[in-house]
């Protein structure tokens, strides 16, 4: 920025006269001045500076965004930062993956019943195929329980509040 208006957010934070060739102009303008002052609590004016002047112009403004993201988890959560928010959304996934593969064996079950419903005859069947169909209810009544006790578990273990840390591991 430089010259003539406002000098960039970081050099209003770091009380220093914007020149024309600012490495932070670019990236913290001074209408958002918040940005650049939690970039430069978590990694520090001179090491910001540094990065981005090894990195070529068009890598700058994703570097800054990347920077940005990280200070504002590293606020939120000091050990891990980000890390720490990918890992909580790639246990999130996992979860809903195995309520999803519940619900669908729920519903193959369900099927295979009015499949089975539908083909009963309208006649009695003789000894042998009665009981062919008990010990299939039967293992159908049992899957039936196991699907029901795994999605009733799994549905508790799902944390409902994304932005809170102290829920991973309470």
């Amino acid at each position: 920025m430089g010259g003539g208006t406002s000098p960039c957010a970081s050099c209003k934070l770091l009380r220093r006269r914007c020149a024309k060739d600012c490495v932070f102009s670019p990236y913290f303008p001074p209408d958002d001045p918040h940005k650049f002052a939690i970039v430069h609590k978590v990694f520090g004016a001179s090491n910001v500076s540094k990065m981005l002047q090894e990195l070529p112009f068009h890598q700058r403004g994703d570097a800054v965004s990347s920077l940005v993201y990280e200070a504002n988890a590293r606020m939120r959560d000091p050990v891990y930062g980000c890390v720490g928010a990918i890992s909580y959304l790639q246990n999130q996934v996992s979860q809903l993956q195995m309520q999803l593969a519940v619900a669908q064996a729920e519903i193959l079950c369900i099927q295979m019943q009015q499949e089975q419903q539908q083909q009963q005859p309208p006649f009695m069947p003789n000894n042998n195929d009665s009981a062919q169909d008990e010990k299939s209810l039967v293992n159908f009544s049992s899957l039936q329980q196991y699907l029901s006790f795994a999605s009733t578990s799994s549905t508790n273990n799902v944390m409902q509040d994304p932005l809170k840390r102290e829920s991973l591991w309470t």
